[in-house]
């Protein structure tokens, strides 16, 4: 039985002592660790990219019509539109429904909406009472609403998330004076 315990005592002692395979043991203990950080961090970011670009797109399309006293619905208005496409890459603009509102605000108070646009989808329906942050519910005035709504899907899935709806929405008040007219 001592011999036992010597050879063991031995074989610990010659055990603590070898560094040859230490390296490649700690590397495969914390590989699996360092592969979900990589990826799980990859898509976060992935995710806050297109997030931030969501939110790019609809103050970009707000700001544009903003600037106009009159838009042709048939001419101007798909332009505008299309520059999402642009605002939107990386990302497919195929998953992105993009929607610009004039809404208007009578002398009561009450917003309803003037007209709506939308690429890859239906604009608000006109006539509709819209509630206002109460900074902009403003009598006998006009406001800009853009909104962007997009399906994100990861790439690599790797979290197991799954698709997410990502939106945003802006207020603009018109540059120039009065209502934003749309032509046919």
């Amino acid at each position: 039985m001592i011999k036992t315990l010597q050879t063991f005592a031995t074989r610990l002692r010659g055990f603590r002592a070898a560094q040859s395979g230490i390296a490649a043991v700690e590397f495969a203990l914390i590989l699996p660790f360092m592969a979900l950080l990589y990826l799980g961090g990859f898509e976060v970011m992935e995710e806050i990219s297109c997030e931030r670009q969501v939110s790019l797109t609809a103050s970009t399309i707000a700001s544009i019509v903003s600037q106009y006293s009159t838009i042709s619905q048939s001419q101007a208005m798909p332009g505008i539109l299309a520059a999402s496409t642009a605002v939107l890459t990386p990302f497919s603009s195929t998953n992105a429904v993009v929607t610009v509102s004039c809404i208007t605000i009578d002398n009561t108070g009450k917003a309803t909406v003037t007209w709506s646009q939308s690429m890859n989808g239906a604009g608000r329906t006109v006539g509709s009472t819209i509630t206002l942050p109460a900074a902009l519910d403003v009598a006998n005035t006009t406001v800009i609403l853009g909104e962007t709504t997009y399906s994100y899907t990861p790439v690599i899935d790797f979290m197991n998330m799954g698709t997410k709806s990502l939106y945003s929405s802006i207020y603009m008040l018109p540059r120039q004076p009065g209502t934003i007219v749309l032509t046919t």
